[in-house]
């Protein structure tokens, strides 16, 4: 008989936020007074369990921690609440450093380089989980070079466990919560708009921008089983498209459009509140009152936050549409470009700067996660150093990237975003370039690519670059001099 292939069952989560639309006024009253109770609570917890003598503390041991300085009774709080709020403080920390292990990789694959120090590299690991590593200078600095002490200023949230309230239905999409109080037995009433029965861990949150109570909760919405062997494909993500993949589909045409748009349209707003905050100062001693009016009627941020809002809501849909479109329909392994590191090089132009700050690398790689969660796929992310360079055919620095297009040393002319998926996808599968390798060692080992390709061909490097088929930057490397010499 065949061999089964194994399948994997991932289930489809996401954070559903429903506004509460009731709410008394003694009950808002009661519900603010424990926000900023448990703000207390929450800021020292972080104070105490953010410091690295408490690394890798499991969530379930840290309430007795916290209650050794800080009682519930200082506080006139129920011991219940403050245990749900100091849990999911722990649970924040826990993550926190988390993404700091994940970023020291870079840290640990300088200091150990090479496949010859994976077991070492596996080992630094191991001690990271934990404490261990407190007795390691090396590790003990790149942590607190890394990890800063956390601090927390929220103080606009209650957490409740399934245990400190109970849901009802009054209509089809209205539901009744009561929630445990700050006195025993007395339970606060308050009505939600929502579609579906509001279960598990829940956060009451006072939203001060719209100046109104929420309820965020955690709904499953089922299970996807994928399969052990997904598909590979490459994912370069670009600005005016979201995503370009390796079979050659765009996602998010509009990407670039709208971030331009957004970009543009805050420049011009702020060089004419610049205008008129210097109108304004210069009319304080002159004319009092029709300064006042200025800054009252055309210095406010309120219209501005709300055009912002929707500028970033509609980015944030086509970046939404582009992952769904890219792994809505299958399970995939995909290998995507590591663009965690502030983008260097040389000094762009300050409209180019500007419109490249406002590119949201961050929301795109949040996405593609969310949408890998859901689908069952994988997210690889690989060194991004000269993918947009590389003749994806040959797998060599020959050609170049002109706009849209990439010209190779032949003449034939690619699409320049496939060409980067396609060597994206190349890379995820290559022994010799790391995720976490420098720019100057993948330089290196295209450049040697590059001179056996050309030596099939009688050709040297230095030969390449006045054919015109090598960029000559890559003659000032070190690794070229080096190749050039042992020729």
């Amino acid at each position: 008989m065949p061999k089964r292939r194994n399948r994997i069952q991932t289930e489809k989560l996401s954070t559903q936020i429903v506004p509460v639309v009731g709410v008394a006024k003694s009950v808002e009253t009661e519900l603010l007074s424990t926000m900023q109770r448990l703000g207390v609570v929450r800021s020292e917890s972080y104070n105490k369990l953010g410091s690295v003598n408490y690394w890798g503390i499991d969530w379930k041991n840290a309430y007795p921690l916290v209650r050794a300085f800080r009682t519930p009774e200082s506080l006139e709080l129920p011991s219940k609440l403050m245990e749900w709020t100091v849990s999911d403080v722990c649970k924040a920390i826990s993550a926190q450093q988390a993404a700091c292990i994940e970023a020291l990789g870079r840290s640990l694959h300088k200091r150990y380089p090479g496949k010859e120090n994976d077991k070492r590299r596996k080992e630094c690991y191991k001690r990271l989980s934990g404490t261990d590593f407190l007795t390691d200078p090396f590790l003990h600095r790149i942590v607190r070079k890394q990890c800063q002490r956390g601090h927390s200023w929220v103080k606009n949230q209650i957490v409740y466990q399934q245990g400190g309230y109970s849901c009802k239905r009054i209509s089809r999409h209205t539901y009744q919560l009561e929630l445990a109080g700050l006195r025993r037995g007395k339970r606060n009433r308050i009505l939600v708009r929502s579609n579906r029965k509001i279960t598990g861990q829940i956060s009451v949150i006072h939203n001060q921008e719209f100046d109104r109570f929420e309820i965020h909760f955690l709904v499953n919405h089922g299970t996807i089983t994928a399969p052990g062997q997904r598909r590979e494909i490459g994912v370069d993500k670009g600005y005016t498209e979201a995503f370009y993949d390796s079979d050659g589909r765009a996602h998010g045409k509009k990407l670039g459009r709208l971030a331009t748009s957004k970009s543009d349209r805050i420049t011009a707003k702020n060089r004419n509140r610049g205008k008129l905050w210097a109108l304004h100062r210069k009319l304080e001693k002159i004319d009092p009152a029709k300064s006042a009016r200025i800054k009252e009627n055309n210095l406010s941020r309120k219209t501005e936050n709300r055009r912002y809002r929707r500028d970033q809501e509609a980015i944030d849909q086509v970046i939404g549409s582009a992952s769904k479109s890219l792994l809505g329909s299958e399970s995939l392994k995909v290998f995507a470009e590591d663009l965690t590191q502030p983008i260097k090089g040389k000094r762009q132009s300050k409209a180019m700067s500007r419109k490249l700050n406002s590119w949201m690398k961050g929301a795109m790689r949040d996405s593609l996660q969310k949408w890998a969660n859901w689908t069952g796929s994988v997210i690889s992310e690989v060194q991004p150093s000269y993918t947009s360079q590389v003749d994806s055919v040959t797998g060599t620095l020959l050609g170049r990237r002109n706009g849209d297009s990439f010209i190779r040393f032949t003449g034939v002319v690619l699409q320049a975003d496939h060409n980067a998926a396609m060597n994206i996808l190349a890379r995820g599968t290559d022994k010799e370039i790391s995720r976490f390798m420098k720019k100057e060692e993948v330089q290196a080992v295209l450049l040697r690519r590059t001179a056996r390709f050309l030596k099939g061909m009688g050709l040297t490097l230095l030969q390449a670059v006045e054919l015109g088929w090598l960029d000559p930057k890559h003659s000032k490397s070190k690794a070229f001099k080096e190749l050039l010499t042992g020729m």
